[in-house]
């Protein structure tokens, strides 16, 4: 069976006296049944060349669903008189969701059974499930087709009817105020940015629902929320380096909402409350790794804005939690997540011990205000993701959960986590590497290691276990995270580093990451392989035009590889509001630094790596159509005769199949393609 061959219609775009040609443009029509066509073609193909496979991602499918325990629950957390669980039933693919009054030995009750909605559907997806505060009523919201425009519905937990209240286009999010009629919710505009939020009142029509903000301009998203106090409804505008928030008392809609501090370029913020005041997490003042700061609820403006926890140079505070008589908080040095507890009768302050190399550590579910108990998260490459019940008072932890890996094969010890630091190629950073490989697993040029990255937006991509993952190093592969700046794994200045007219900056980290591993002997270019998803899919895209051999193989997910044309669509999901993190290509100067770039405008007549291209038919995140062009392109031009697979999900988005499960078939693929090519070789 031939390659697919995608027709070509000349499409000239110009801007700036720049001319660019884009055969592939007419992929951009949904509706076309030429488009379809070309996907389906691809997805033949792409069955073809893994037909041989198949038994074998059958086999890694099944490997994967045995680790997990099958009628698998939540850890209980107790808030407002109840106690909630999330559950799995064996042989269902959705979770039902439970709560038990006061005590766990009382019965259970069902607040949602996902797999009774979920019957019929391709695909499904409950977002968000809110009990109102009378503990009589919840809200819920689902997608039926992946685009992430949630339906809002409510039910009525006496009888379990669902009632007549049906909110369209919304983000998913409901809000309760406290006297149980009132909800507030965000709609989304055609771009699917979040950018109205309206008051609904139960058992009224959606079309007297109240107005109550617009967010005109086109940068921001808004989001509503209550304090973990439940006494105030927050309402937050935020762009990627700016927020403002406005509240009202949860007790009064109709209050007049006041403003904590009205917006200003380059100022961030995000706010809680206690008693009689507001704590504020800021970068105010030059405050590049923020600080806490608390002001008084009647008087909150910056000027009023107190020091509580000041900035450190060396320290990213990446959030808190609030007690009565505690301020708990996450913070990161050197890369590595840390847990200080500070008591506020005392001021006596310290940081819970961990031990691996790397790690991920984290505040969980803390609903609850008035309690001496912190519930905090621990995983590592080799620890299971386990959640801790410590003990403020007596300074005790004690272990409430581990995800359970099944089979009886899986024992921590015999796998050896490290972190390693490879030079950048300027010769002023150093790039941290997080790996993890079976102890039987020997370093050498023959020893294939899959290197992930992602390096966008601040966000990190922290050293955490994956039952998935253990399919592949008990195979022989090493696996191994690169934390490159366009994330904040070394504070905030590790991403400003990574963006903007600074986004080469993420391509070259990863690439010096690679050699390094092959320098150290760790593996060799033959058996060097790149796997990123969204971002990292532009990663990994560009990494292939600018070091075509470094890698043998790479897996691309959901990529963002149009970047040029994408960013000057102002109609598209995500592209106005990210002006601050690629720059506004209608600007001649990041519209060139963009082009340099963008794997879809740079691919060339040259040998590329083996490559597994997927994507959702309706992702709202990265339209399908950009990977589609690009494989259109690269089949085009490549001069090799390795493989290229290109793999639509015809009924799933940009987080790909629905279910507890049907993921996994995905990840078979992956790395069932990975095992090949590398037997391959």
């Amino acid at each position: 069976m031939e390659a697919p061959k995608a027709k070509k219609i000349e499409k000239t775009l110009e801007i700036h006296g720049d001319r660019r040609i884009d055969n592939y443009f007419w992929m951009n029509e949904k509706e076309n049944p030429e488009v379809i066509k070309y996907l389906e073609e691809e997805n033949a193909y792409a069955d073809f060349v893994m037909k041989d496979s198949e038994e074998f991602q059958e086999e890694l499918f099944q490997e994967m669903k045995a680790r997990y325990k099958k009628d698998d629950e939540s850890l209980p957390y107790f808030f407002n008189e109840y106690w909630y669980i999330v559950r799995y039933e064996e042989g269902k693919e959705y979770p039902i969701f439970c709560r038990k009054y006061k005590t766990l030995e009382n019965e259970e009750e069902i607040v949602l059974d996902v797999n009774i909605l979920a019957e019929g559907e391709d695909f499904f997806e409950v977002a968000n499930v809110a009990v109102s505060p009378n503990n009589k009523l919840a809200s819920f919201s689902s997608d039926n087709v992946g685009r992430r425009i949630y339906t809002l519905n409510f039910k009525d937990l006496k009888t379990n009817k669902i009632l007549s209240d049906k909110i369209e286009n919304t983000t998913g999010k409901a809000v309760w105020a406290n006297d149980n009629e009132h909800v507030f919710y965000i709609r989304k505009d055609e771009s699917l940015r979040a950018y109205q939020v309206y008051r609904h009142k139960l058992g009224t029509d959606t079309s007297e629902d109240i107005l109550i903000f617009h967010e005109e301009d086109e940068t921001f998203d808004v989001n509503v929320f209550k304090t973990k106090s439940m006494e105030y409804i927050f309402m937050a505008s935020s762009s990627t380096i700016s927020d403002e928030h406005h509240f009202i008392p949860a007790n009064n809609v109709f209050a007049e909402w006041k403003v904590i501090q009205p917006r200003i370029d380059d100022l961030e913020y995000a706010v809680e409350h206690y008693e009689d005041e507001f704590y504020i997490i800021t970068n105010a003042d030059d405050a590049t790794n923020f600080k806490i700061v608390k002001a008084k609820i009647d008087n909150c403006g910056m000027e009023n804005w107190v020091d509580v926890i000041p900035h450190r140079e060396e320290v990213l505070l990446e959030g808190f939690e609030i007690f009565k008589n505690y301020l708990i908080l996450e913070e990161r040095e050197e890369g590595l997540l840390q847990i200080k507890i500070i008591d506020e009768k005392n001021q006596e302050s310290y940081y819970l011990p961990f031990s691996d190399p790397t790690y991920t550590a984290y505040i969980g579910t803390n609903l609850e205000f008035d309690t001496e108990v912190l519930r905090y998260g621990y995983t590592s490459l080799t620890q299971p993701n386990s959640t801790y019940e410590y003990n403020l008072k007596d300074k005790t932890s004690k272990l409430l959960k581990q995800q359970e890996v099944l089979g009886g094969k899986f024992f921590p010890e015999n796998y050896i986590s490290e972190r390693i630091w490879a030079d950048s190629r300027d010769g002023e950073e150093q790039i941290p590497i997080s790996l993890v490989y079976h102890r039987d697993t020997k370093k050498s040029a023959e020893t294939p290691v899959l290197l992930y990255g992602y390096g966008s937006y601040g966000h990190t991509v922290d050293a955490s276990f994956s039952n998935v993952r253990l399919s592949i190093l008990d195979r022989g592969f090493i696996y191994a995270i690169a934390h490159i700046r366009g994330g904040e794994y070394l504070g905030r200045e590790w991403y400003e580093d990574g963006k903007m007219l600074f986004k080469k900056n993420t391509f070259f980290d990863f690439i010096d990451a690679g050699k390094h591993l092959i320098k150290e002997n760790y593996t060799s270019s033959k058996h060097l392989y790149a796997m990123g998803g969204s971002a990292g899919g532009l990663l990994v895209g560009a990494v292939m035009n600018y070091e075509p051999t470094l890698f043998n193989g790479i897996v691309a997910q959901v990529p963002f590889v149009d970047v040029v044309s994408t960013m000057l669509d102002e109609t598209i999901p995500l592209t106005t509001g990210e002006y601050d993190e690629w720059g506004n290509p209608n600007d001649e100067e990041y519209y060139h630094y963009m082009k340099e770039y963008s794997p879809y405008d740079n691919v060339e007549a040259k040998d590329y790596p083996h490559t597994l291209i997927t994507t959702g038919f309706h992702d709202s995140q990265v339209q399908y159509w950009e990977p589609a062009k690009w494989t259109a392109k690269l089949r085009e031009l490549k001069t090799d005769n390795n493989l290229l697979i290109f793999k639509t999900d015809m009924s799933s988005g940009h987080g790909g199949a629905s279910g507890r499960f049907e993921s996994l078939k995905e990840d078979a693929l992956e790395y069932a393609f990975l095992l090949m090519i590398n037997d391959k070789r």
